[in-house]
C-alpha cells in the first residue's frame, strides 16, 4: 500500500491532467485527419512508464471518460476500461525493465496490442452488434448511426447540429422524446 500512496506525488498529480490533454488532442487530430490509426493512447503510456502502472491505469480511464462526456466524442466512453490496461501495462514493462531494450519495446507494444484487442473485442461487439455500423463515427461514415449511438441513453444526439450530418436524420428518428405523429410509427 505503501507503494500505491508513493506512486502518487505532487509531480504525478499535475503530470495526469497534462497527459489527458495530450491524449486527447492527439486523438481529436487524427479523427479530424482521418488517419487510421489510434494514437489516442500516448499520454497514458508515458504516464505509465514514468510513474507506475496505477498512474498509467488512472490517466487511461480518466482521460477516456473525459473525452467521452465532453461530447467530444461519446463513442470513446465504453473504451475506458481498455485504456486503463494499457496504461496499467506499459506501467508494468516499465518497472520489469522491458523498455531498455527495442526487441523487449516491441514486444511489449504487440503483446499490449493484442491484450487491448481482446478487452475491446466484447465491448465494441455488445455495443455495435450490427456489420453495418462497424467502425461507425459521424466523421468518418456516410452510413447510419448505430441504434447505441442515439435514442437510447441520456445523451443528446452529439450530431444533431452538424449539418448534413448522415446522423442528423436518424438520431431524430430515433429520439425517444420526440413526439410520434399519428401513422408514422412502424408499428402503426
Amino acid at each position: 500500500m505503501s507503494e500505491r500512496k508513493g506512486d502518487f506525488n505532487t509531480l504525478t498529480i499535475v503530470m495526469i491532467p497534462v497527459a489527458i490533454a495530450i491524449n486527447i488532442a492527439i486523438g481529436q487530430l487524427v479523427v479530424v485527419l482521418k488517419l487510421p490509426v489510434y494514437l489516442d493512447s500516448i499520454g497514458t503510456v508515458l504516464t505509465g512508464a514514468l510513474a507506475g502502472p496505477w498512474v498509467g491505469a488512472l490517466t487511461g480511464l480518466l482521460s477516456n471518460l473525459v473525452w467521452g462526456y465532453s461530447g467530444l466524442n461519446v463513442i470513446y466512453t465504453p473504451f475506458a476500461p481498455v485504456a486503463a490496461i494499457i496504461g496499467a501495462m506499459a506501467g508494468l514493462f516499465s518497472e520489469t525493465g522491458w523498455f531498455k531494450k527495442w526487441w523487449k519495446v516491441v514486444l511489449a507494444g504487440l503483446s499490449t496490442g493484442f491484450v487491448a484487442a481482446a478487452v475491446s473485442a466484447p465491448i465494441a461487439t455488445t455495443r455495435c452488434n450490427r456489420p453495418s455500423c462497424k467502425g461507425w463515427s459521424p466523421t468518418r461514415s456516410t452510413r447510419s448511426p448505430p441504434s447505441w449511438w442515439c435514442g437510447r441513453s441520456s445523451w443528446p444526439c452529439p450530431s444533431a447540429s452538424w449539418p448534413g450530418s448522415p446522423a442528423r436524420k436518424t438520431c431524430a428518428a430515433n429520439d425517444p422524446r420526440r413526439p410520434s405523429r399519428p401513422g408514422t410509427h412502424p408499428a402503426q
